[in-house]
């Protein structure tokens, strides 16, 4: 399965490149995602939870950066294993352009899938990956810009609740860290 699409982010390409980066980041991001450990050098293990159809699966996997050219592009390449539901592995090709706006980031994706998994048949899967790569870089956007309108967090008094505080407070956790 392949795809690619770009994103235009509201932040410094220097921002994005960091973001991209940052383990803390990566795991807000994932979707089902519990732990992420390791840095840029040596590379990530993470542990994400998903279920594709029928099937779900605690996934433990290794990802790797290559093809570095600072501040501007990275090969990120992983695979994860989940038990009897099979397999998953792949890679993105992750480019930075610095626009009047801030950032376009684009990307191109190739990913595999093994196990119980592949039997659920392509239609599944290229649906699933797409879905999991839109809400990443949603949560990622978010992550590096912050919230679109403060004022739209919190509609009105009588809808307010610590939920919505505590959501708003965390998006954009990132472009606050480094500003």
């Amino acid at each position: 399965m392949q795809m690619s699409d770009t994103r235009e982010i509201k932040a410094a390409p220097s921002d994005v490149w960091a973001a991209i980066l940052n383990p803390d980041v990566l795991k807000e991001c994932i979707p089902g995602c519990t732990e992420v450990t390791g840095n840029r050098e040596e590379g990530f293990e993470a542990t994400v939870t998903q279920k594709v159809g029928p099937v779900k699966a605690t996934f433990k996997g290794a990802v790797s950066l290559s093809d570095i050219t600072e501040g501007e592009a990275v090969t990120i390449s992983g695979e994860g294993k989940g038990g009897p539901a099979g397999f998953a592995k792949g890679g993105a090709v992750v480019r930075l352009e610095p626009i009047p706006e801030g950032t376009r980031l684009s990307y191109e994706v190739e990913a595999n899938v093994g196990g119980k998994l592949a039997q659920l048949g392509s239609r599944i899967i290229d649906g699933f990956a797409k879905k999991m790569a839109d809400e990443f870089f949603d949560r990622f956007q978010q992550a590096v810009e912050g919230p679109a309108e403060p004022e739209a967090a919190v509609p009105d008094a009588t809808d307010a609740t610590d939920a919505t505080d505590d959501e708003t407070k965390k998006k954009g956790w990132f472009k606050r860290l480094i500003s």
